[in-house]
C-alpha cells in the first residue's frame, strides 16, 4: 500500500483525518470564549465556518508575552505587535473554514509521513522550524505556550528534541492523530511514534497518559468497532485515570452543565479529555449534532473538536462529515479528499 492510499485505507481512516480538521475550523472563531452569554451574542449557534469578530471579549493576549532570546528563536513576526493589547482575537485573521496553527501543523507531520514514508522525528523538527521560523508562513496571531517553550529553549542552544515543556493542554493531542492513522495496522508503532512525536512540545506523565488513551480508542475504532461500544468497554474497565467519572448519569444532564459545572471548558487535559469522552459517547453516531455542540460550549473548543472529530470521523466514516464542511476547509490535510 503506497503511501498516499494510507489514509485512505478506509472510510474511517480519512473520517478521522478530515474530522480532526473539522472540529478545529468549525470552533475557531468561538475559540476560548468562556463567557457563553458573549458566545451566542456574538455568533449565535455555530452551525457554519464562520469568521472571527472583534473585539474577543475573553481575549486573554494581553497578558500573554514571548521575547525570543534571539533571532534563532523569533517565532511572532508580524504578529508580535498585537500581543499586549486588549480585545485581540486569538485567530484574528483566519477566513471562515480555515485551520488554526496547531492543525496546520499536523500538516507538516502529514507530509513528512508521505514523503519519508515512515515516522521521522528529524525530518518533522526540520519542517516544523522552518515555519515557525520564517515570516509570512502562516496567519495565526496566537502562539501557544508550548512552542514559544520550545523556541525558547531552541534559541538558547538546547537539542530539539529536548526542548519540549511539561504541559498539560489538549491542543498537543490532536497532532498524534495522523501518525495512528498511518500506523494502524502496527498499533505498537502508532503508540511509540505518537508518544515520541507529542513528546517534542507536550512532555510529562499527564500528556503521556491521555495520548496513550486516544491512541487505543483510536485503534480500537479504526479497526472497525463501533465507537460507543469502545468507549463504554474503556470506561467500563477503567483502562485510564481519565475515565473516572459518571459519564452514564452525565447522558441525562444538559451538555453545558457536565462541560462547564462538572468539567472544566478549559484546556487542561484532566477536564478536556473526560468532555471529549462525554461529548463522543452522546453523540457516537451523529457526529455533526457533536462538532456543534462542542463549539457551542466555548473554553478550549477547536482542540477538544479537533480530538472529537478524530473520534466521530473515525467511527462513523468521511462519508457522515457534512458535504459544505469537508469541501469548505480553507486549509485540509495535504491528501485528496
Amino acid at each position: 500500500m503506497s503511501t498516499q492510499s494510507i489514509f485512505h485505507a478506509s472510510s474511517r481512516s480519512l473520517g478521522a483525518l478530515v474530522g480532526l480538521y473539522v472540529g478545529d475550523a468549525l470552533a475557531m472563531p468561538a475559540h476560548w470564549y468562556y463567557n457563553r452569554e458573549a458566545l451566542r451574542r456574538d455568533y449565535g449557534r455555530i452551525t457554519d465556518y464562520t469568521a472571527p469578530k472583534h473585539p474577543h471579549p475573553d481575549s486573554i493576549l494581553w497578558r500573554s508575552s514571548y521575547q525570543a532570546p534571539n533571532a534563532k528563536g523569533e517565532i511572532l513576526h508580524d504578529q508580535a505587535r498585537y500581543w499586549g493589547q486588549k480585545g485581540i482575537h486569538y485567530h484574528q485573521f483566519l477566513r471562515p473554514g480555515e485551520s488554526t496553527l496547531n492543525l496546520q501543523l499536523c500538516s507538516l507531520l502529514v507530509a513528512s509521513l508521505l514523503e519519508k514514508g515512515r515516522y521521522d522525528a528529524s525530518d518533522y523538527l526540520e519542517r516544523y522550524i522552518h515555519f515557525m521560523t520564517t515570516p509570512g508562513m502562516h496567519r495565526d496571531t496566537y502562539i501557544e505556550e508550548c512552542h514559544r517553550h520550545f523556541f525558547f529553549r531552541y534559541a538558547m542552544g538546547v537539542p530539539p528534541l529536548e526542548c519540549g515543556a511539561q504541559e498539560k493542554h489538549i491542543g498537543g493531542l490532536p497532532g498524534i492523530v495522523p501518525l495512528v492513522i498511518f500506523y494502524q495496522e502496527e498499533p505498537g508503532l502508532a503508540l511509540d511514534a505518537a508518544l515520541t512525536h507529542l513528546s517534542i512540545t507536550h512532555k510529562g506523565a499527564l500528556m503521556e497518559g491521555a495520548a496513550r488513551l486516544l491512541v487505543r480508542l483510536l485503534l480500537d475504532v479504526l479497526g472497525g468497532k463501533p465507537l460507543r461500544e469502545v468507549l463504554w468497554e474503556a470506561v467500563r474497565r477503567q483502562v485510564s485515570p481519565f475515565l473516572g467519572h459518571p459519564f452514564q448519569a452525565w447522558l441525562e444532564k444538559p451538555d453545558e452543565v457536565v462541560v462547564g459545572a462538572h468539567l472544566s471548558t478549559a484546556c487542561y487535559v484532566e477536564d478536556s479529555v473526560p468532555a471529549v469522552v462525554h461529548l463522543a459517547l452522546k453523540y457516537a453516531e451523529d457526529p455533526e449534532r457533536g462538532l456543534i455542540a462542542n463549539t457551542g460550549l466555548g473554553g478550549d473548543n477547536a482542540y477538544r473538536g479537533a480530538v472529537l472529530g478524530a473520534l466521530l470521523g473515525a467511527g462513523n466514516g468521511i462519508e457522515s462529515l457534512p458535504d459544505r464542511w469537508v469541501r469548505g476547509l480553507v486549509l485540509p490535510p495535504p491528501v485528496p479528499v
